[in-house]
């Protein structure tokens, strides 16, 4: 993983063509990840189809001509599996079709991997956003306001039939490509580019639209909470990838994070 060297020196504004090429950059990168991450998500869902139509066809228990109704909908590890494809593919996609790094950058990263201080810094930001997370929805509860994010059904199913998988997929390979579509390859393009708070804010507001998008079953207010989490998240990973000068202390602040939610869910509840 590598370190973002900024284009622009000093502390002089970048100017104006320059941010608009970034911005320009930036648009096109998010529109190329969302892009590839439908179009794996539509091949892997068509995949899972198929599969199954082929099991349920050499069963033997099911009429043909009701195959179709009886396929039912992907179970919690598919649906894992296909947003683990769609996300994972399209970070990797856009990092080597748009921002792959240089070996300067890799080095860099390298030398800022081996600071002590760059691993205290990542786990208590990933402290940090976990306690911010878990502060602003006690607040929520308080006024009424209890969100449950689009995804959580799935992966508390996922989570009591797969805990080991459930356990990689969370703590190591959600990290590792989230940041690198979000950390790298958005923000980092703006911060290249002389405009690191601009990227900051777009990437960490394309960070909470990507996790939960409005309209889905949240109401107003429960978005915006979850938004406020999201998006405060992504601002912290985004400002401590700055801090350090690596992409492995964003990745192992989420995984502290991702981590100690984890924890939560696994606790047995009131009986």
């Amino acid at each position: 993983m590598d370190h973002d060297i900024a284009s622009v020196g000093g502390n002089a504004p970048p100017p104006a063509p320059v941010r608009r090429r970034a911005l320009l950059a930036f648009v096109l990168d998010l529109a190329l990840a969302i892009v590839v991450l439908l179009a794996i998500s539509v091949l892997a869902g068509v995949i899972w189809g198929v599969v199954r139509g082929v099991q349920l066809g050499l069963s033997g228990e099911v009429d043909p001509a009701l195959l179709g109704s009886a396929m039912g909908q992907p179970g919690a590890l598919a649906q894992v599996l296909i947003a683990m494809c769609g996300t994972g593919g399209a970070a990797w996609a856009v990092y080597w079709l748009r921002r792959r790094a240089t070996p300067a950058e890799r080095a860099h990263s390298a030398a800022a991997a081996r600071r002590g201080a760059t691993w205290v810094a990542a786990v208590a930001t990933g402290v940090a956003v976990f306690l911010f997370a878990g502060g602003v929805s006690w607040l929520g509860e308080r006024w009424g306001i209890q969100p449950t994010p689009t995804n959580l059904p799935m992966l508390e199913e996922a989570m009591v039939s797969f805990p080991l998988f459930m356990v990689v997929f969370t703590v190591l390979l959600a990290p590792a490509y989230e940041e690198l579509l979000f950390r790298r390859v958005l923000f980092g393009r703006l911060w290249a580019a002389g405009t690191p708070w601009v990227g900051l804010l777009l990437s960490s507001i394309a960070f909470a639209f990507v996790h939960e998008m409005p309209g889905t079953t949240q109401g107003g207010w429960e978005t915006i909470q979850l938004w406020l989490i999201y998006g405060t998240m992504g601002g912290a990973f985004a400002w401590l990838y700055r801090h350090t000068g690596t992409l492995w202390a964003p990745i192992a602040a989420h995984a502290v994070n991702n981590a100690l939610a984890l924890g939560i869910m696994a606790m047995p509840g009131p009986a």
